[in-house]
């Protein structure tokens, strides 16, 4: 690729979206299959591999829980899930903006509480 073909844009925190031609409505449309299709097609841009945890282990890989998207899903602001399943506030905010990812302990609990939330929150509450 020459240099004279590629644009440079700059996009600081709190400006307007850039405005594009991408049609987000018929891309949110689109299932997790017709995604991965579409992912597999592009050469240059190919998605992690699916697979189980081993599988990626061997890659080198490992599944970060998407804190924020488990947090949402539950209900929960912040405070209360933090509150809830023990986690220090400043860590799940680090964790959810990406400073900073939970490792092999905190993915452990983090896969144990999307699975089982209730239960989870139950036991600490009684251990409490």
């Amino acid at each position: 690729m020459k240099l004279e073909d590629m644009v440079s844009v700059t996009h600081n925190p709190g400006d307007p979206p850039i405005k594009t031609d991408t049609d987000w409505a018929a891309i949110d449309a689109l299932t997790e299959e017709q995604l991965h299709a579409a992912a597999l097609s592009d050469p240059d841009s190919q998605p992690i591999p699916r697979g189980t945890d081993e599988e990626l282990a061997k890659l080198g890989l490992h599944r970060i829980p998407n804190v924020k998207k488990l947090r949402e899903r539950l209900g929960l602001t912040q405070e209360a899930f933090a509150a809830a399943y023990r986690i220090p506030i400043g860590t799940l905010r680090d964790w959810e903006q990406c400073r900073k990812f939970p490792d092999a302990p905190a993915r452990a609990y983090l896969t144990v509480i999307a699975k089982n939330p209730a239960a989870v929150a139950q036991m600490l509450s009684e251990a409490a």
